[in-house]
């Protein structure tokens, strides 16, 4: 993997709408408003995922519950409960597949990896997290995925929110980045395993979305 390319830098002067990037780390960046016109359609997607997969707080192997719902789709979805976190292809809710990763998913998660530097990409699970005011997600790795050469392609729909972008270890104090709608993340390569995490979520009001962050976070588990 290649990592993110040097001339990968923050467009001061780009219009609201388009497209601009901001690298976070060597191998990580974020792609200011890359999913912005695509958003209204990707929210749809989730809410044809939910109607088949529905949202869900799970339980870390401790037995706490996560504040953030989750749900899956793809070959493979995340889960956790007392035997651990891991990937299963089916739904342990319903004994069922996991809903299919939408072709638009698809095609965005590459197009993402791509500007990124990471390419090519084919994700074969998608984390749909649902975060409503008061959530957050504490510092961790990815590290459940059998390939650490495949980068994350995280994309934030909804309310704005800090994301937590630390370092390999989880003592180093991480960097407090701004996440707002259709804004995508993608790491990889020497950050692949940095620690990173979500604030607690503020509460507001996202037009077209209601008070909610939706996070669909793309990886190739296998």
């Amino acid at each position: 993997m290649n990592p993110v390319p040097e001339n990968l830098a923050f467009e001061l002067n780009a219009p609201a709408d388009e497209p601009a990037a901001v690298p976070l780390s060597p191998g990580a960046c974020v792609l200011r408003r890359f999913a912005l016109r695509d958003a209204a359609r990707l929210l749809t997607l989730v809410g044809t995922i939910e109607a088949a997969a529905a949202f869900r707080h799970l339980k870390t192997p401790g037995g706490l519950p996560m504040s953030v719902a989750m749900t899956n789709c793809g070959d493979l979805g995340w889960v956790s409960d007392r035997r651990g976190y891991r990937y299963e292809a089916c739904d342990p809710l319903t004994g069922s597949r996991w809903p299919e990763l939408p072709a638009e998913f698809r095609r965005l998660s590459q197009a993402a990896a791509q500007a990124a530097g990471y390419a090519p990409f084919s994700a074969d699970a998608c984390l749909i997290n649902r975060y409503v005011p008061g959530a957050k997600m504490s510092l961790h790795q990815d590290r459940d995925e059998q390939d650490l050469e495949q980068p994350i392609v995280s994309v934030s729909l909804g309310l704005p929110a800090t994301f937590l972008w630390g370092g390999a270890l989880r003592s180093e104090r991480p960097q407090r980045v701004l996440l707002e709608h259709g804004d995508v993340v993608v790491w990889g390569g020497p950050a692949r395993l940095h620690h990173h995490g979500v604030a607690v979520l503020k509460a507001g009001h996202q037009p077209g979305v209601g008070a909610q962050r939706i996070n669909l976070t793309f990886r190739r588990a296998r």
